[in-house]
């Protein structure tokens, strides 16, 4: 921003109050930056503009869950979502239109993949998201999203480059501000990315693992196959060293008859004695010819109970916004697939 300013003429501390403008006082139009000289005005006016991606529909859950629907253009739609606690809003954000990975049970991988994210598109739902909630809520004392999990549609670090860029912007004090530990990174697991990641910018991390050993896993997440899960948690491991939270989140979804058995909870002790983690045991939410059914309530307490025996933490992850299609694995937006994996998955269905 600072070279952007120097480039015509102005000088570099006009960076930060652009950056003030935008992100602090989430002013779009730049005629109304009322300390920046005419001038400059003038030359923003012409040569830049700030841009979000625009709103197609916006769903609010009966228990305040909302959801947003993003027009990305050519006929791609993103999915985001706020979940509002007592203490805390976390912005759920997606960093693809679609998603390269083809876990089997997520409503996203499903759909195919078309592109990337620009690092512009993925800090611009937080962007938006605050901005709405702001001007439609004049009760929030600060901003309302105090935390932010890359958890939307597509796997964050397939587009590692447009990733990094974003996070350093939500950490950036001049712009979002966050805390790393309030950051969280979800991956289904590539490994050499991980590494990348511990160096680059650390955030917290969550893995999703789905699964106890490597035969199911190559199955309900395909990724596995590549980097299964012994070399999975030794990039946990290096990158605990240097991470702001002295564990690793282990998500599970809870797949009826599939990976629900007391045995296989059994088996995860032996992972969580590899890695300092937690678990979060997701109930599964359906979607249609998911092929897959959810765990009796039943199920899901005595398998945590199993790994609580073992005193390793485990919570369960309360479902939020199902009713709008907002929970956990339900994100699907509007893809062109470019991969035609939808096409296949119909004639294989059919």
């Amino acid at each position: 921003m600072a070279e952007f300013a120097c480039k015509f003429g102005h000088k570099s501390y006009r960076a930060n109050q652009l950056l003030r403008w935008i992100y602090k006082d989430y002013v779009s139009h730049f005629d109304e930056m009322s300390d920046i000289a005419k001038d400059f005005r003038q030359t923003l006016l012409s040569q830049a503009a700030v841009v979000t991606p625009e709103i197609k529909v916006d769903h609010l859950s009966d228990d305040g869950t909302r959801k947003w629907l993003l027009d990305v253009g050519a006929s791609n739609s993103i999915e985001m979502v706020f979940i509002p606690e007592d203490k805390r809003g976390t912005l759920c954000i997606s960093s693809q239109v679609g998603c390269t990975l083809e876990c089997t049970f997520c409503a996203t991988g499903r759909q195919g993949f078309n592109r990337n994210l620009s690092s512009g598109e993925i800090i611009g739902q937080l962007w938006l998201a605050n901005h709405k909630l702001l001007s439609d809520n004049q009760n929030y004392n600060e901003k309302p999203i105090t935390n932010v999990v890359m958890m939307g549609m597509g796997e964050p670090l397939t587009n590692y480059k447009n990733l990094v860029h974003a996070l350093e912007m939500m950490l950036d004090d001049h712009m979002f501000g966050l805390s790393r530990r309030r950051v969280t990174v979800s991956t289904s697991g590539l490994v050499p990315a991980i590494d990348d990641l511990r160096e680059d910018c650390p955030v917290s991390l969550a893995v999703s693992l789905h699964a106890p050993n490597d035969l199911l896993r190559n199955v309900l997440v395909p990724i596995n196959k590549k980097y299964p899960i012994k070399a999975l948690i030794s990039a946990c491991n290096r990158y605990i060293e240097k991470a702001p939270r002295d564990f690793i989140t282990f998500e599970y979804v809870m797949l009826s008859g599939v990976n629900d058995s007391l045995d296989q909870a059994k088996e995860l002790i032996k992972i969580a004695q590899q890695v300092p983690c937690k678990f979060n045991l997701i109930p599964f939410n359906p979607f249609p010819n998911s092929g897959y059914l959810c765990s009796a309530n039943k199920e899901i307490k005595q398998f945590k109970q199993v790994l609580m025996d073992a005193n390793i933490i485990t919570t369960v992850r309360k479902t939020r916004g199902d009713d709008i299609d907002a929970a956990c694995g339900q994100l699907a937006g509007q893809v062109n697939d470019k991969t035609k994996r939808t096409l296949k998955l119909k004639a294989a269905h059919d």
